[in-house]
């Protein structure tokens, strides 16, 4: 199993041999944005154009197979929250969305769920025997509050699925190395996972790196995927600007980084 570049014209994204429905992780490559936001910049809200925006999404459905109108995103908060979502949220893409989550699960075929980051982990999940799939935004603090583990739990619970079963693909992210930190980073991460936390944390001086990737991958195994069908991927945001949205790097003046997946029926 493999991450894997798939290329449309300019437009660039990376899928997972895990995950058999559509999905994707975007770049920054690929879309008609301008300027700082040069060109597939995937969030309403960084100043863009909403044209640009709106032909950034029908140029990312074009390509994955999905329709704009049936995607759905939520307003992402650095918590644990999850919402289950279906054919009564679409169309609300570029609309004031009125709740909070920064996990999102279905099960109705077609929807297109959408989260995004800039450095934060992205989790893609999949049931291929209910069609059930889910994403979910990891900053640090939601990572330590294990929403990876609880949207796993999450298609479980409301659609049925078995932890065996589902599929898991780690997004693009800030690397150990350029995720310098304080204390407080490391210490939730302990809080939360005890020894098992401790081979993603290493302090250097009074400043401590973490690997965002380590943790998630591990909240996983604590829902029951087997290791296997989790798939991690090695590229950093922040070590490649050319390539990847990096607030670390480059603040308030990026854009939006999307991690979309499509519902399919069951199998």
């Amino acid at each position: 199993m493999s991450f894997h570049e798939l290329k449309q014209g300019s437009l660039l994204l990376y899928t997972s041999d895990v995950i058999s429905r559509p999905h994707g992780f975007t770049t920054r490559l690929g879309g008609v944005s301008s300027g700082y936001l040069s060109s597939m910049n995937l969030g309403i809200n960084r100043g863009d154009e909403p044209s640009n925006v709106k032909e950034n999404y029908a140029i990312l459905g074009r390509t994955l197979g999905f329709d704009p109108h049936e995607v759905v995103r939520s307003v992402q908060v650095h918590r644990d929250d999850i919402r289950v979502v279906d054919e009564k949220d679409w169309g609300k893409l570029f609309e004031k969305t009125d709740y909070e989550a920064d996990g999102l699960i279905t099960n109705t075929p077609g929807t297109a769920l959408i989260v995004f980051s800039a450095d934060c982990g992205t989790v893609l999940l999949e049931d291929p025997v209910t069609g059930a799939v889910g994403a979910c935004h990891a900053g640090w603090r939601g990572t330590a509050m294990g929403i990876a583990e609880k949207t796993a739990r999450e298609l479980c619970r409301v659609f049925g699925a078995k932890p065996e079963n589902i599929r898991a693909a780690l997004g693009p992210c800030v690397c150990m190395d350029c995720f310098e930190t304080d204390g407080d980073v490391p210490e939730a991460m302990r809080k939360a996972l005890g020894d098992a936390a401790e081979n993603a944390i290493r302090q250097t001086g009074e400043k401590y790196h973490v690997d965002l990737k380590t943790i998630n991958r591990t909240f996983l195994l604590r829902a029951g995927l087997l290791q296997e069908h989790i798939e991690v991927s090695p590229l950093c945001t922040a070590c490649d600007t050319d390539t990847f949205w990096s607030h670390r790097r480059m603040g308030d003046q990026r854009g939006s980084l999307g991690a979309v997946i499509v519902a399919g029926g069951k199998a």
